[in-house]
């Protein structure tokens, strides 16, 4: 980190001098993503002096933040926008494409070679959140009856424009994927051998059109470096690499989390640059319903305002016992949601985790019920005490319940169980927690 900051320095004194030629050699010696993270420190005319003067500026862009990318494509000149996508990875140089107005896409596309051309159209047609839409064209392919000689010399051949040569895809003439190689075993088998007689025809692939949780779930499972996708007539038509699995995971998570929050969701949007207008709009839908939730907590108390008046002294308990539902309910919703997307439990797990579910809340609200009976005994009286005790038990019940088959409830809809956030879970179960307490206290303290 030190060495970074001096470089900074270095390069922030002759980016003052104008000096760029020598401000792009200070950069050179540097990897991809720390010439990205020290460009990002300059101003945007800077950056793109920088940019341009790099041997590879595609490879350094794809560490750019996206926003930033769109920010910075659209300021350069139509030749470095070409250079730019010719030396990109194609799934990185596809998503920058498709984010891109008709016009510009147009007025770039015309320019591109014709390889990188049929990349970005090909790739450009997938539907967003499939394995298509993240997939990279930038694989090796060879033939099952090359020998590793022959391999060699053909990954001599194509290794500067591919992005990982860790396995090599075995096809036919129809491009069906027959088998994977990995780099290991061709450089240790035998010269004068042939792939088909060492490469691996058992091959776990991704379908073109399949989820892209789905897919990264698959190369943790597997702890592979990248996954080959076919179609349905098991054609090799890409790769997915780690680490563009892991951007999906990090942008499911974050879009889970904010959803947990009630706070709408927007593909790569910063919450420090973005506006004030937008953060609102973001936030102001979800508050607002809860509003109207949160009334129902009111038409209840309203009801029972009668033993209320009688006796006054449950009002002092009527935070705390509806607040313990919602925090029951929340957590098991986080639970319940982070199981779902993992994969641990499906829809015809929810019976069984229903009982599961609801001894964890007996035990649960027993303990708490056990808590709040003596603050109740020190308030009022021994009734009092078995209210807030059997309120206790009745609402932490409820509110694991809720908590737990809400997210199923909206899997079941095909609606996304983030939806079940915690604000959500909380207002519901304050609600119902209100008319528990107050029923329960109705019947017994009219005795």
């Amino acid at each position: 980190m030190a060495d970074l900051i001096q470089r900074q320095r270095e390069i922030s004194a002759l980016l003052q001098q104008q000096n760029y030629e020598a401000a792009v050699q200070a950069l050179q010696p540097l990897n991809y993503a720390d010439q990205a993270r020290l460009i990002q420190q300059f101003p945007i005319e800077d950056q793109i002096e920088l940019l341009s003067g790099l041997a590879h500026q595609g490879l350094v862009f794809e560490f750019f933040p996206f926003e930033l990318q769109r920010q910075l494509i659209s300021r350069y000149p139509l030749r470095l926008q070409i250079e730019l996508f010719d030396d990109m990875h194609s799934d990185d140089a596809t998503d920058l494409y498709k984010s891109l107005t008709d016009a510009e896409q147009d007025r770039i596309y015309q320019q591109l070679d014709q390889d990188t051309q049929e990349h970005l159209k090909a790739l450009s047609a997938y539907a967003e959140e499939s394995a298509g839409a993240i997939m990279s064209s930038d694989y090796v392919s060879m033939p099952a009856d090359f020998t590793m000689q022959q391999a060699i010399e053909a990954l001599r051949h194509e290794a500067h424009d591919r992005e990982t040569l860790y396995l090599i895809y075995v096809t036919n003439d129809q491009s069906q994927l027959e088998g994977v190689i990995s780099l290991r075993q061709i450089l240790q088998a035998d010269r004068d051998a042939r792939i088909q007689q060492v490469m691996t025809k058992d091959v776990v692939t991704g379908w073109i059109d399949e989820d892209q949780e789905s897919i990264a779930r698959k190369l943790a499972e597997y702890d592979f470096m990248a996954l080959p996708i076919v179609d349905h007539a098991l054609r090799l038509m890409g790769i997915v690499t780690y680490d563009d699995a892991m951007d999906v995971v990090q942008a499911e998570t974050t879009e889970d989390f904010l959803k947990a929050s009630a706070v709408s969701t927007e593909p790569g949007m910063s919450i420090k640059k973005a506006p004030i207008l937008k953060l609102y709009q973001k936030r102001v839908f979800w508050l607002v319903i809860l509003v109207f939730g949160s009334l129902l907590s009111g038409l209840g108390i309203s009801y029972y305002e009668d033993i209320i008046a009688a006796h006054i002294v449950l009002v002092f308990f009527l935070p705390l016992l509806v607040g313990s539902g919602g925090n029951a309910g929340s957590q098991s919703a986080t639970l319940m949601v982070r199981a779902l997307a993992t994969g641990d439990v499906n829809i015809r797990d929810w019976f069984y985790l229903l009982g599961r579910e609801t001894l964890v809340a007996l035990c649960l609200g027993g303990t708490m019920a056990i808590a709040v009976s003596i603050l109740g005994y020190y308030r009022g009286d021994a009734i009092v005490a078995l209210v807030l005790a059997l309120s206790m038990m009745g609402i932490v019940l409820l509110g694991c319940l809720i908590g737990m088959s809400l997210p199923f409830v909206l899997n079941k809809l095909k609606l996304d169980p983030a939806s079940a956030s915690a604000p959500l879970v909380t207002s519901i179960c304050d609600a119902t927690g209100v008319v528990v307490y107050l029923m329960i206290a109705s019947q017994l303290l009219n005795l």
